[in-house]
């Protein structure tokens, strides 16, 4: 139902609301000798006001009563904790829109190209960004979503072994000497368990088939009592029914005899699976409604055992598959432990939960330049995604005050609006001058630099 009832009354208070959003988290930017809360906010405005290259040269450009100096100190050096911060905004999103049927925790990864070796973490490895293997690094990142609603809540950095193994490299990057080594599942795990100690309402955990075709993560899950919908690989494979385990008799008279159990029944791959599938399981669904009307896919689930690395028999799980109605070979896999009761129309829901991830992760970058850093330390990668998520609340929270006005606010509005009514900062011919003649010495460095290399 289209509605629009915003006021210019209505805008004049935007402002007003962001000052007094950033007024709630000022505690949390005191450290021992000072305040950095306007350096804070000032951090935020930049990120709202910039639209490409956001960096403290460009923040300093937008903001008023601000300088590159102390921008730079706030995000790399300051130190505030942004645990904390990270703590308190997954309470606000609690209290915003969080609920124990519908809410849905959403696990992914983000990877952000880089140059040189000295940014924390950096190495050759798979980059999502760019769909290959580059130069990167990797933050491991959870979302919370609710209908269409959905944000950031806490982001991990993936540390490489070599890089967590090297004394020099961690000293450099400020890497704190409690961190260590842990897969990308591991914290994701961290992530979420976090969460759910802090009491945070869900329904559900989602994830890819990265983290979802690892059996003891969903199995911890599983010990913990959180409902899980994990995407699987193709070439996972399951056992219909629970089968026999046996040591198999030794074949003849020579050689040992079997010792390792085995499964009297082998396995099924999940396209052999599949083609005994009679075409009345199959459910035609609305998956959600979009600009072209809605979208819809057909879903099929069955009570199965999936397999552990031992080609035995593991928990007893759900198989949800979604399969494509213009193209019905391009199918995607999931296995749950939701009660076995759980609906297919909810099942399915479940499994289309992963697009809010990907939402999530385009609205932080394109609306407050997540990707957009030019930090190498620990402390500023965190500092730099934690007042990004920061951001993305407050729009969040703008687009559904206003949204019983403006039934089709979306976060990109909420951004334009402030970002227009925002006091801007008034550049002078002499700071002109002097932004050009930076930017000719760098220009003439970078020539220098080409031609000797050379």
């Amino acid at each position: 139902m289209y509605s629009f009832k915003l006021s210019q009354h209505d805008l004049h208070r935007v402002v007003d609301l962001f000052v007094a959003f950033h007024k709630r988290f000022s505690h949390f930017f005191r450290t021992k000798t000072r305040s950095v809360a306007r350096q804070a906010q000032a951090y935020s405005a930049g990120q709202i006001q910039s639209d490409t290259r956001r960096n403290m040269a460009k923040f300093t450009h937008c903001v008023p009563e601000i300088n590159e100096q102390a921008m730079q100190h706030f995000i790399s050096n300051s130190s505030w904790k942004d645990a904390p911060l990270i703590t308190q905004l997954q309470r606000d999103v609690d209290r915003l829109m969080g609920d124990s049927n519908e809410g849905a925790l959403i696990l992914d990864e983000s990877g952000f190209p880089k140059q040189g070796e000295h940014s924390v973490g950096v190495k050759r490895q798979y980059c999502g960004a760019l769909g290959k293997v580059d130069n990167c690094q990797v933050g491991v990142f959870l979302a919370y979503a609710k209908d269409s609603n959905v944000t950031l809540i806490d982001r991990r950095l993936y540390l490489p072994k070599d890089w967590a193994s090297d004394k020099e490299l961690r000293q450099k990057a400020g890497v704190p000497e409690d961190v260590t080594f842990k897969t990308k599942a591991q914290l994701g795990l961290e992530m979420i368990l976090d969460a759910h100690s802090r009491g945070l309402s869900f329904g559900w955990v989602s994830m890819d088939a990265h983290y979802g075709e690892q059996p003891w993560l969903r199995n911890q899950l599983d010990d913990e009592g959180i409902i899980y919908m994990a995407d699987i690989p193709v070439t996972h494979r399951i056992f219909l029914k629970k089968p026999r385990i046996l040591i198999p008799k030794r074949k003849g008279h020579r050689g040992r005899k079997p010792t390792k159990p085995k499964a009297d029944t082998p396995p099924l791959n999940l396209k052999a699976f599949l083609k005994t599938q009679p075409s009345e399981c199959w459910h035609r669904l609305k998956i959600r409604d979009t600009e072209r009307g809605e979208l819809e896919a057909d879903f099929t689930a069955s009570r199965i055992f999936s397999v552990n690395a031992q080609g035995l028999p593991d928990r007893e799980v759900w198989l949800v598959v979604r399969r494509e109605i213009d193209d019905p070979k391009e199918m995607k896999f999931a296995f749950s432990n939701a009660p076995e009761e759980t609906s297919i129309e909810r099942l399915a829901s479940m499994l289309c939960s992963r697009y809010w991830v990907e939402r999530a992760l385009q609205n932080a970058k394109g609306e407050a330049g997540l990707d957009e850093y030019e930090v190498r330390s620990w402390q500023a990668w965190h500092h730099h995604m934690s007042m990004t998520m920061l951001s993305m609340l407050f729009l969040l929270e703008a687009q559904l005050m206003f949204k019983e006005k403006a039934s089709m606010l979306t976060i990109q509005d909420a951004r334009w609006i402030l970002k227009k009514l925002l006091p801007r900062r008034e550049i002078t011919p002499e700071e002109i001058l002097k932004l050009i003649q930076k930017r000719h010495k760098a220009r003439f460095s970078a020539r220098k630099s080409r031609m000797k290399h050379k």
